[in-house]
C-alpha cells in the first residue's frame, strides 16, 4: 500500500509540471512541422520553411500563439521587430492588432448592455449624446442600432480601411472622423442603404460605435476598454493606446513595406480606437478568444455571461458577421475569427467556438497576410483542425 501511495504521488507531480519531457517533445515536434518545409508538397509554399517564407516575402517580424484545449499551447516570436534597431520579436513584442481591435470593442459593448447601459436594438442616435447619425430616407423605417453597426449591417456605405496617420501630423476628433472634417483623412460617415439590406464592411460604423460606448459610460475610451475588457481577461500587455507611450514603444514592433523595408515614422496612430487602435500580442489575443470559448461552456465568463457570449457569437442574420466577429463554417468545424491590416502590419485570430483550438498570428510588415494565410494551414493541419475534409496528422 505504502508503494501504492508512493507511486501515485510520483505520478500527480509529473502530472502537474507544465514543461513535463513527453509533453514538451510532443508539442516541439509540433512547432518544428509548423515551422518547416511541408511534406508531401501540395503547393507552392511547402517547400519552404517560415524562415525562408519571411525572407521572400519581406516580412521581418512574426509571432504566433497556438490554443489547445482552452489553454495557450505555446507562444513564439520570430525575426526581426524593427529593421532599423535590430531588435528581436519575443512574445512580449507588442503589434498592431489592426480590425481585431473591433471584436474586443463589440465584448465591451455587450458588457454595456450586461451592466444594463443600454440594449444592442435600442435606436444609436437616442445613446449618442456629442454628435448624431444624420437621418435619411433609409432609416424611415427602421433605425440604425448597436448590433448592426458590430455586425456591418447598418447600411453605412464607408467600408473605411482607415489609412492612420504619420505620428507628427494633427490627428482628428472622433467627431471630425465621422464628419469627414480635416484633419480626417477619410470621408463622412454616411447611410448608403436601409438597415439589415446587407452586409459591407464598416469601419466607421465600428467609430459611431466607440463613440456612443464613450457618451453613455462617461470616461475615455481606453479606460473604459481597460476596465471592461483588457484587465478582466488578464491582457496585460494590451492598450487602446494611441500614440503608442514611449514605455511600451520600447518593445513595440515596426511598421514595414511589403520589402521588409522601414517606411518612415515607426508606426502610424489610429484615432479610430475602437476600429482600428489595440496594441498587443498573439499570446494576449489568444487569451481573449479562450475568454470566449470557455465563456460559451460557462467556464470563464470574466466578463461576459453564457447568454451575452451566444449574442457575441450568433450572426445576425445578413451576412455571416455576429457582434464582432466573423461566424463561418469550414470543413466540419464552426469558427470565430478575424482579421486586421494597418500600416505595416497584418494579423489573424481564429478559434474554434466548441473545441478549444485555435490560434493568433501578427506580423509586421504589409505582405503579412501571405504568411498569416500560409501559417494558418500549417497549424491546421499540424493540429488536424476539422476545418479540412480530410486531416492529416504527420
Amino acid at each position: 500500500m505504502r508503494f501504492l501511495r508512493v507511486c501515485v504521488v510520483f505520478l500527480l507531480t509529473l502530472w502537474s509540471i507544465p514543461n513535463y519531457s513527453l509533453s514538451q517533445d510532443s508539442t516541439d515536434e509540433l512547432i518544428k512541422i509548423i515551422e518547416g518545409a511541408q511534406h508531401p508538397n501540395r503547393q507552392e509554399l511547402d517547400p519552404d520553411t517560415l524562415n525562408e517564407l519571411m525572407d521572400r516575402f519581406g516580412v521581418p517580424g512574426v509571432s504566433i500563439a497556438v490554443i489547445k484545449d482552452f489553454k495557450i499551447h505555446w507562444a513564439k516570436g520570430y525575426g526581426i521587430a524593427d529593421v532599423e534597431t535590430g531588435a528581436k520579436v519575443n512574445r512580449e513584442t507588442l503589434f498592431q492588432a489592426a480590425s481585431i481591435s473591433k471584436p474586443v470593442n463589440a465584448m465591451a459593448v455587450l458588457k454595456a448592455v450586461q451592466d444594463g447601459k443600454f440594449s444592442m436594438d435600442d435606436d444609436i442616435n437616442t445613446l449618442l449624446k456629442s454628435w448624431q447619425l444624420p437621418e435619411s430616407q433609409f432609416t424611415k423605417n427602421q433605425s440604425v442600432t448597436p448590433r448592426m453597426l458590430a455586425s456591418h449591417t447598418s447600411g453605412l456605405g464607408d467600408g473605411f480601411g482607415f489609412p492612420g496617420y504619420d505620428p507628427s501630423d494633427p490627428r482628428p476628433t472622433t467627431i471630425q472622423i465621422l464628419n469627414g472634417d480635416k484633419p480626417s483623412n477619410v470621408g463622412p460617415v454616411l447611410l448608403a442603404r436601409p438597415p439589415m439590406t446587407a452586409y459591407h464592411y464598416s469601419g466607421g460604423g465600428v467609430t459611431v460605435l466607440q463613440l456612443a460606448l464613450t457618451d453613455v459610460i462617461g470616461r475615455p475610451y481606453p479606460e473604459t476598454l481597460q476596465e471592461l475588457v483588457l484587465g478582466p481577461v488578464g491582457m496585460m500587455q494590451s492598450a487602446f493606446e494611441q500614440p503608442l507611450s514611449p514605455e511600451r514603444d520600447k518593445n513595440a514592433a515596426r511598421a514595414h513595406d511589403g520589402r521588409g523595408q522601414s517606411m518612415g515614422p515607426k508606426w502610424h496612430v489610429y484615432p479610430e480606437l475602437a476600429a482600428a487602435g489595440l496594441w498587443t500580442t498573439p499570446t494576449d489575443l489568444a487569451r481573449f478568444a479562450i475568454e470566449v470559448q470557455k465563456s460559451l461552456r460557462g467556464e470563464a465568463n470574466n466578463v461576459l455571461s453564457r447568454t451575452m457570449i451566444r449574442e457575441m457569437l450568433s450572426p445576425v442574420g445578413v451576412g455571416d458577421f455576429a457582434v464582432g466577429f466573423s461566424v463561418t463554417k469550414k470543413g466540419q468545424g464552426w469558427y470565430f475569427r478575424h482579421g486586421g491590416s494597418n500600416w505595416g502590419f497584418s494579423c489573424v485570430l481564429v478559434a474554434h467556438k466548441v473545441k478549444g483550438y485555435g490560434f493568433a498570428i501578427m506580423t509586421n510588415a504589409n505582405n503579412g497576410g501571405v504568411i498569416t494565410n500560409e501559417l494558418q494551414e500549417r497549424i491546421e493541419r499540424a493540429y488536424s483542425y476539422d476545418s479540412l475534409d480530410k486531416p492529416v496528422r504527420r
